[in-house]
């Protein structure tokens, strides 16, 4: 971008350009930009000096494009329209009255759309939009309204409210749990086939420090299941494929249904949280303070 700064000498320069071009006239470009015609003038001749070459072949009452000139206006012209259709959608995005939950594909999935009927009895009028993610986005510079962030509660630049105490216990389909031999304590887990989280962006704990909580010793294995999405561990468990993390909140209307069945006694109350976060500097749409006051009801 540099090196192009210096061939046109100013952006403005290239949007004088197209509207000149475009109208064939310096006269009309001074009109549709609003701007005396000595200055789009001005702005051809300085855009003409720096790239070393004329753009326009000048006559008495009229003005057509070089060689040169035809060949800079097809890819300016075809660049702001590109441009043109961004800036649109953008605008078009911000003006709708919609707003977005954003959260990883577990939560969503396991937590939030149990409750949309329930969210859309009480707000018919909200069109309420869950965006997955497998990275915690930047709500302020992307727009998203509101968002679930695992943590302690405090990210600069935010406000939060805890939506559940982060507690794991050890889950597993029903079958798989029955069937399990010497199991009597959270000392002989390791011995079981463990299904593995490994999330390359999120911070999440592992079960090395499951163990740990526990003084348990604990070896991570070299085989075993690995997936980088917990929806996948979830079904994973279903499927039967072995022992996994069962984040509470997320996983007990899972074991109440009979899907999965749960060890509570051996739970883990990490000292972490999962939160429902906006922006502390963007004041939130009418609509999102309300999505957000129902949030904080449940």
């Amino acid at each position: 971008m540099q090196e192009l700064w210096k061939l046109v000498s100013s952006p403005r320069h290239l949007l004088v350009f197209e509207a000149a071009a475009r109208t064939g006239s310096f006269t009309r470009a001074a009109q549709e930009l609003n701007v005396q015609q000595p200055a789009v003038s001005a702005s051809i001749k300085q855009l003409e000096v720096s790239l070393g070459t004329p753009l326009f072949a000048r006559a008495h009452r009229s003005v057509t494009l070089t060689q040169a000139g035809e060949r800079l206006f097809a890819d300016v012209s075809a660049a702001f329209a590109r441009i043109h259709q961004t800036a649109s959608m953008l605008s078009q995005r911000s003006a709708q009255d919609h707003v977005t939950l954003s959260a990883s594909t577990a939560f969503a999935h396991y937590w939030m759309v149990p409750r949309l009927s329930d969210f859309h009895a009480a707000h018919p009028d909200i069109d309420l939009r869950l965006q997955t993610s497998d990275r915690e986005p930047d709500i302020g510079a992307e727009g998203i309204s509101l968002a679930i962030r695992r943590g302690l509660g405090d990210w600069p630049g935010c406000k939060s409210h805890l939506i559940a105490l982060e507690v794991i216990m050890p889950i597993a389909a029903p079958r798989v749990m029955a069937s399990a031999i010497n199991l009597a304590t959270v000392a002989n887990l390791p011995n079981q086939s463990l299904i593995h989280l490994e999330e390359p962006i999120r911070d999440r704990p592992s079960w090395a420090d499951f163990f740990r909580h526990w003084n348990v010793p604990f070896t991570e294995p070299r085989t075993g299941l690995r997936l980088n999405d917990y929806a996948l561990v979830l079904q994973a468990a279903i499927a039967g494929e072995g022992f996994a993390f069962g984040w509470q909140h997320v996983t007990e209307s899972l074991v109440s249904r009979g899907l999965l069945a749960a060890r509570p006694e051996w739970a883990w109350t990490t000292g972490a949280g999962f939160y429902l976060v906006w922006s502390a500097t963007t004041p939130l749409s009418p609509q999102a303070e309300q999505v957000r006051d129902w949030l904080i009801s449940l």
